[in-house]
């Protein structure tokens, strides 16, 4: 089991990584001071719940702790206002005071609704992340959670940092093909914006990482989790630094609202929304490698690096211009430098977003 620190002085806290860290969940609990007088709560999907909740209630419940736990429907679309108010209600009913804890065990859709419940319970009660997949290894680190709104995603939230992260390893044997590669969408996002060195090292290892091989799976989580660690540290609250994060999103969202939070998956949103980045940054004066092997290690990946045809580039533009990065009639990007390096650029135009949404319905 490795140990990263995300450093935010008081309210700093532990990310746990490695196979079985969920053999380790009541100690890791006591040694976290999360209560056994009060009941927790566990927020879970229909999916995850087959292959892990038993084991985890039984676990918590071996080491006195009082779990209840609510299964929702897996899929964006649980990221709802609505949502929210169906799990607070149940939590009133099961008991949870201010002493309790919300657990989100899943991918990054239980995580954000669940710590969006965690922030607003009763102003705001303990919150552990326990992520199943391997893209919320991104989201599951950092403290920002939040529903969708039909117009724009991640639009109602809050900053809410956890107690800790258990992030198990062995959980992820169970994810469909699909999911493994829209995951690791968002671990390649860590090396372009952070370290060359590291992006290398994804290309090098794609089929042991594609395959689930235990030792590059952990090292490319960990390196991931690092980059995410570092950057929160720096900047909680997406001031300045923690920007770069969003390499890739403010087009990658604008799909993902268009096509119903359903289409296509969250990382293959973001692997279309990187290519339309890098684009963006040749175009404002970076090296060509900078597009040509963004988006040549994404397709060795297997993800889409081009936007499906039927989408409109009306709705794509009018979806964007709600999304938070929009400010005072400009676009706010995350423009690659090089690889490995990331500059935040306040003054992309429209038509500068236009013309690149155009050329990802090209992309061969």
């Amino acid at each position: 089991m490795r140990e990263l620190t995300v450093d935010l002085g008081e309210r700093s806290y532990p990310i746990y990584i490695g196979g079985g860290v969920l053999g380790e969940i009541a100690p890791l609990f006591e040694k976290h001071s999360i209560s056994k007088s009060a009941p927790l709560m566990i927020v879970t999907d229909e999916q995850v719940a087959k292959y892990h909740l038993r084991d985890v209630l039984a676990r918590l419940e071996q080491g006195g702790f009082k779990p209840v736990y609510k299964i929702v429907p897996s899929g964006e679309k649980t990221k709802s206002l609505e949502m929210l108010q169906e799990i607070v209600g149940e939590a009133l009913a099961a008991g949870l005071d201010r002493k309790s804890a919300i657990v989100a065990l899943g991918g990054g859709v239980v995580g954000d609704l669940a710590g969006f419940v965690a922030a607003s319970y009763m102003r705001g009660v303990r919150f552990i992340q326990i992520p199943t997949t391997i893209l919320a290894h991104d989201s599951s680190v950092g403290g920002k959670v939040a529903v969708n709104h039909p117009k724009a995603k991640n639009i109602i939230g809050a900053f809410h940092q956890p107690v800790m992260v258990l992030y198990d390893t062995d959980t992820l044997r169970t994810l469909p093909d699909r999911e493994i590669r829209a995951g690791l969408s968002e671990v390649i996002k860590h090396g372009l914006i952070w370290d060359r060195s590291f992006t290398e090292w994804l290309d090098a290892h794609s089929g042991d990482l594609l395959s689930l091989h235990s030792g590059a799976l952990e090292h490319a989580l960990y390196e991931g989790c690092k980059v995410k660690a570092r950057v929160v540290s720096e900047d909680e609250r997406e001031g300045g630094l923690r920007a770069i994060l969003n390499f890739g999103h403010t087009i990658g969202h604008a799909v993902e609202a268009v096509g119903g939070y359903g289409e296509l998956l969250h990382g293959e949103a973001i692997s279309i929304g990187m290519v339309g980045a890098a684009r963006l940054s040749v175009k404002r004066g970076s090296p060509p490698e900078v597009y040509t092997e963004t988006k040549r290690i994404l397709q060795k990946f297997g993800l889409p690096v081009r936007l499906p045809e039927h989408y409109r580039l009306d709705e794509i533009m009018s979806a964007m211009m709600h999304d938070k990065k929009f400010k005072e009639g400009k676009m706010v990007f995350i423009l690659l430098k090089e690889l490995g390096k990331v500059e935040i650029r306040d003054d992309i135009s429209a038509a500068e977003v236009e013309e690149i949404v155009q050329q990802l319905k090209q992309e061969e």
